[in-house]
Protein backbone atom coordinates (compact mmCIF):
# COMPACT_ATOMS: atom_id res chain seq x y z
CA UNK A 1 0.00 0.00 0.00
CA UNK A 2 1.37 3.37 -1.32
CA UNK A 3 1.72 5.85 1.65
CA UNK A 4 -0.73 8.40 -0.28
CA UNK A 5 -3.44 5.50 -0.24
CA UNK A 6 -2.67 4.50 3.53
CA UNK A 7 -2.89 8.35 4.32
CA UNK A 8 -6.66 8.71 2.54
CA UNK A 9 -7.76 5.57 4.86
CA UNK A 10 -5.68 6.34 8.34
CA UNK A 11 -7.55 10.41 7.60
CA UNK A 12 -10.79 8.72 7.19
CA UNK A 13 -10.55 6.75 10.04
CA UNK A 14 -9.65 9.13 12.40
CA UNK A 15 -12.69 11.60 11.09
CA UNK A 16 -14.65 8.85 11.56
CA UNK A 17 -13.22 8.26 15.27
CA UNK A 18 -13.29 12.34 15.96
CA UNK A 19 -17.07 12.39 15.07
CA UNK A 20 -18.02 9.45 17.21
CA UNK A 21 -15.87 11.58 20.43
CA UNK A 22 -17.83 14.68 19.34
CA UNK A 23 -20.98 13.02 19.23
CA UNK A 24 -20.17 11.54 22.59
CA UNK A 25 -19.27 14.81 23.89
CA UNK A 26 -22.52 16.29 22.49
CA UNK A 27 -24.78 13.88 24.16
CA UNK A 28 -23.15 14.02 27.71
CA UNK A 29 -23.96 18.09 27.10
CA UNK A 30 -27.57 16.88 27.11
CA UNK A 31 -28.08 13.76 29.18
CA UNK A 32 -30.18 11.91 28.81
CA UNK A 33 -33.15 11.86 26.71
CA UNK A 34 -36.37 9.76 25.08
CA UNK A 35 -37.53 10.38 21.65
CA UNK A 36 -41.39 10.61 21.61
CA UNK A 37 -43.98 12.36 20.22
CA UNK A 38 -43.96 14.78 22.62
CA UNK A 39 -40.18 15.72 22.69
CA UNK A 40 -39.51 15.35 19.16
CA UNK A 41 -39.22 18.77 18.55
CA UNK A 42 -37.12 19.75 21.26
CA UNK A 43 -34.65 17.23 21.40
CA UNK A 44 -34.32 18.05 17.64
CA UNK A 45 -33.75 21.54 17.71
CA UNK A 46 -31.12 20.68 20.57
CA UNK A 47 -29.35 18.67 18.55
CA UNK A 48 -29.49 20.61 16.02
CA UNK A 49 -28.02 23.38 18.10
CA UNK A 50 -25.18 21.35 19.93
CA UNK A 51 -22.14 22.06 18.81
CA UNK A 52 -19.71 19.14 19.19
CA UNK A 53 -22.69 17.47 17.31
CA UNK A 54 -22.59 19.51 14.32
CA UNK A 55 -19.11 19.09 14.25
CA UNK A 56 -19.15 15.29 14.83
CA UNK A 57 -21.56 15.12 11.30
CA UNK A 58 -18.87 17.54 9.57
CA UNK A 59 -16.52 15.23 10.34
CA UNK A 60 -18.82 12.46 9.17
CA UNK A 61 -19.76 14.04 6.08
CA UNK A 62 -15.52 14.21 5.13
CA UNK A 63 -15.03 11.38 6.09
CA UNK A 64 -17.59 9.86 3.59
CA UNK A 65 -15.58 12.22 0.84
CA UNK A 66 -12.34 10.87 2.02
CA UNK A 67 -13.39 7.45 2.17
CA UNK A 68 -14.35 7.72 -1.51
CA UNK A 69 -11.00 8.67 -2.38
CA UNK A 70 -9.42 6.00 -0.61
CA UNK A 71 -12.27 3.40 -2.04
CA UNK A 72 -10.93 4.72 -5.53
CA UNK A 73 -7.85 3.79 -4.89
CA UNK A 74 -7.41 1.01 -2.75
CA UNK A 75 -9.04 -2.47 -2.97
CA UNK A 76 -12.25 -2.57 -0.27
CA UNK A 77 -11.10 -5.32 1.20
CA UNK A 78 -8.09 -4.02 2.35
CA UNK A 79 -9.50 -0.84 3.03
CA UNK A 80 -12.18 -1.45 5.02
CA UNK A 81 -10.68 -3.77 8.14
CA UNK A 82 -8.39 -0.23 8.32
CA UNK A 83 -11.66 0.77 9.68
CA UNK A 84 -10.84 -1.49 12.86
CA UNK A 85 -8.18 1.35 13.84
CA UNK A 86 -11.15 3.86 14.96
CA UNK A 87 -12.25 0.91 17.64
CA UNK A 88 -8.25 1.58 19.04
CA UNK A 89 -8.52 5.75 19.07
CA UNK A 90 -11.99 5.58 20.38
CA UNK A 91 -11.32 3.29 23.22
CA UNK A 92 -8.39 5.25 23.77
CA UNK A 93 -9.85 8.66 24.03
CA UNK A 94 -12.95 7.58 25.09
CA UNK A 95 -10.95 6.53 27.98
CA UNK A 96 -8.78 9.31 28.44
CA UNK A 97 -11.62 11.73 27.70
CA UNK A 98 -14.94 10.72 29.09
CA UNK A 99 -13.20 7.97 31.98
CA UNK A 100 -14.88 5.00 29.95
CA UNK A 101 -13.51 2.35 31.50
CA UNK A 102 -10.77 -0.20 29.35
CA UNK A 103 -10.15 -2.75 31.07
CA UNK A 104 -8.70 -6.00 30.68
CA UNK A 105 -10.59 -7.95 28.34
CA UNK A 106 -11.15 -5.04 26.17
CA UNK A 107 -7.46 -4.07 26.24
CA UNK A 108 -6.80 -7.55 24.41
CA UNK A 109 -9.46 -6.76 22.07
CA UNK A 110 -8.04 -3.84 21.31
CA UNK A 111 -4.59 -5.79 20.89
CA UNK A 112 -6.26 -8.30 18.33
CA UNK A 113 -7.72 -5.44 16.37
CA UNK A 114 -4.25 -3.73 16.04
CA UNK A 115 -2.76 -7.29 15.02
CA UNK A 116 -5.41 -7.95 12.32
CA UNK A 117 -4.83 -4.48 11.06
CA UNK A 118 -0.94 -4.95 11.04
CA UNK A 119 -1.44 -8.57 9.04
CA UNK A 120 -4.29 -6.80 6.49
CA UNK A 121 -2.19 -4.04 5.50
CA UNK A 122 0.96 -5.90 5.10
CA UNK A 123 -1.08 -8.14 2.92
Amino acid sequence: MKLLEFSLILFGVLLNAFAQLLLKAGVRQLGHFDFSLDNTWPVTSALATNWPIIGGLCCYVVSVVVWILALSRVEVSIAYPMLSIGYVINAGLAWYLFDEAVGPQRLLGIAVIIVGVIIVARS
